[in-house]
């Protein structure tokens, strides 16, 4: 099997574009991919070609900040609060759920057997519909919805364990609930408090929260991105920062964070399957992918990305790797590269 390698991972190709990618998804067994768009678009795109056709995907009226795979379906969420499933192959829509949620649709995710589809908004809550049906199944609501400050609260993200036993969801206050995913009961809030900043005086005004949530393949960690505390509230200037929690007890295991040149957001986080090391992208301006060593606690490697990295998904096998952001599509590799003399002996064949 593979064995893939931070030291190896480079970048092999970046496709420029006028929009802002929000949000990517890629089916495994078929290799398509879709990415959502920031001109209220969805497209289907193949980025290992040289030159990427997007076949657009009309139907939303806002931001696309959310879009899953569920085999059958291709199903997005926007800043407009609906909820589009697609059919793939005629690229028309199936169903569309007009007021999916109150607020702003921040994210989705999917249950690992793809049988129901997750969406969290800024209205603080997090819906759990049926994949193929578009019922809803359940809602989980708790966090808050008015910070203590008397400003608007946000659900930026939400997970589910690859045992399909749990839901995290995490908000702009840096709280991280775990609800039993049968149930719906909740049943534990974490805190990751760093990932917030406050400023009571010049601004007014708050920056930060937690941004992206996963699990370890295990089900056994939970980890959340955001960033560190920041001085001026205006800029993102402060350093990326994940932290890594025990599911069972709720402790801190550790808490990562780059270095000042790789400022910004953690917009999302890759275990590897061994889950020995993670991924963790975003940027400021600009943007960056850092790998995070588990057992040896550190940040192990960090690299500028051709862009704010929005959304990273990664092959099966950890060979390749597609990344969305800011006026750029990007596709990078796990392979070593090939050393200069095979490649000029190919060549010369």
């Amino acid at each position: 099997m593979f064995q893939a390698d931070p030291n190896n991972f480079r970048e092999l190709r970046t496709t420029s574009r006028p929009d802002i990618i929000l949000r990517m998804t890629r089916n495994d067994d078929t290799g398509e991919v879709f990415v959502g768009s920031s001109d209220a678009k969805v497209y289907q795109v193949d980025p290992m070609v040289e030159q990427p056709e997007f076949l657009a995907m009309e139907g939303h009226t806002s931001y696309v900040m959310g879009l899953v795979d569920t085999g059958k379906y291709i199903v997005s969420g926007s800043y407009d609060k609906s909820l589009i499933w697609w059919n793939k192959e005629t690229k028309q829509q199936v169903r569309r759920i007009e007021m999916a949620h109150d607020r702003w649709i921040r994210n989705l995710t999917t249950t690992p057997d793809n049988k129901f589809v997750l969406s969290v908004a800024d209205d603080m809550v997090c819906k759990i519909w049926d994949a193929e049906t578009g019922d809803l199944v359940r809602t989980l609501e708790s966090h808050i919805k008015v910070t203590e400050h008397g400003f608007p609260n946000m659900l930026y993200a939400v997970a589910v364990s690859p045992d399909g036993k749990l839901i995290a969801t995490v908000d702009r206050i840096a709280k991280i609930k775990l609800w039993d995913f049968e149930t719906g009961e909740e049943l534990k809030e974490l805190e990751a408090p760093k990932c917030y900043t406050w400023d009571p005086k010049a601004r007014i005004h708050s920056i930060g929260g937690i941004r992206s949530v996963t699990f370890s393949p295990d089900s056994t960690k939970v980890a959340v991105g955001g960033i560190g505390q920041i001085g001026n509230v205006d800029h993102l200037a402060a350093a990326g920062r994940v932290e890594l929690f025990e599911v069972a007890s709720g402790e801190k295991l550790h808490m990562f964070e780059g270095d000042d040149k790789h400022k910004g957001l953690v917009e999302q986080i890759i275990f590897h399957p061994s889950g020995k090391w993670l991924m963790a992208v975003g940027g400021d301006h600009g943007g960056w992918v850092q790998f995070l060593d588990v057992e040896k606690k550190e940040v192990v490697k960090q690299l500028k990305a051709p862009m704010h990295v929005h959304q990273m998904v990664v092959t099966s096998d950890f060979k390749m790797a597609f990344g969305v952001g800011h006026n750029r599509l990007a596709v990078w590799s796990f392979e070593p590269e090939e050393p200069m003399e095979e490649k000029t002996e190919e060549a010369a064949g």
